[in-house]
């Protein structure tokens, strides 16, 4: 992994995590429109829109996979602390 996707990966854990204090019913729109947006931040921040927007949609799938990733560890650490 480059470091360039360091951050979409990191943004997208901290997402995650935050994810689990959303209201359901609001959970699934926020997360959407979070990984766009940190997906099109990490892709300004490194330099790779000047090659093409593509990296748009590799950066905001990386966001939103990590996100899915840390909403579980979120939860699984919120469950376990709870027993």
């Amino acid at each position: 992994m480059e470091t360039a996707e360091l951050v979409p990966a990191a943004s997208g854990l901290l997402l995650g995590v935050v994810m689990g204090f959303v209201r359901p019913a609001h959970r699934l729109r926020v997360a959407v429109l979070a990984a766009l947006v940190l997906g099109a931040v990490a892709t300004i921040a490194s330099g790779e829109f000047r090659i093409s927007w593509g990296f748009l949609a590799i950066d905001a799938t990386i966001v939103a996979m990590s996100a899915a990733l840390g909403f579980a560890l979120g939860r699984a650490t919120t469950l376990a602390r709870s027993r």
